[in-house]
């Protein structure tokens, strides 16, 4: 697998051509602000390696939200909501393990 990086401009195409794989509707641009929201605030209140880790229950949980009739897009804000404050009330939030950058496991 090479090591290149997806110029910022073309994160919508890569969204769609995922959303496509999988049969979803789509992901609007403030879903996909949220969601980058929610890794960058993990990643510095708990851990780097708990921000894909959170995104990926978030999705889930959103998933379960959209089955029980809620719309993506509230699920996502409200659930988004929920797990960044849970990452801000950490006592320890934005500081790091001072034994590894970042928080991150050896």
């Amino acid at each position: 697998m090479s090591n290149q990086h997806l110029p910022p401009d073309a994160l919508d195409d890569w969204l769609a051509g995922v959303s496509d794989l999988y049969g979803l509707g789509g992901v609007t641009t403030a879903e996909t602000t949220v969601v980058l929201d929610v890794a960058r605030d993990v990643s510095r209140g708990v851990a780097r390696p708990a921000a894909p880790l959170t995104t990926y229950l978030l999705g889930l949980a959103v998933g379960q939200a959209v089955a029980a009739g809620e719309d993506v897009g509230a699920a996502t804000a409200r659930l988004a909501r929920e797990v960044t404050d849970l990452a801000l009330a950490r006592p320890e939030a934005g500081a790091s393990d001072p034994g590894t950058p970042d928080g991150e496991r050896p």
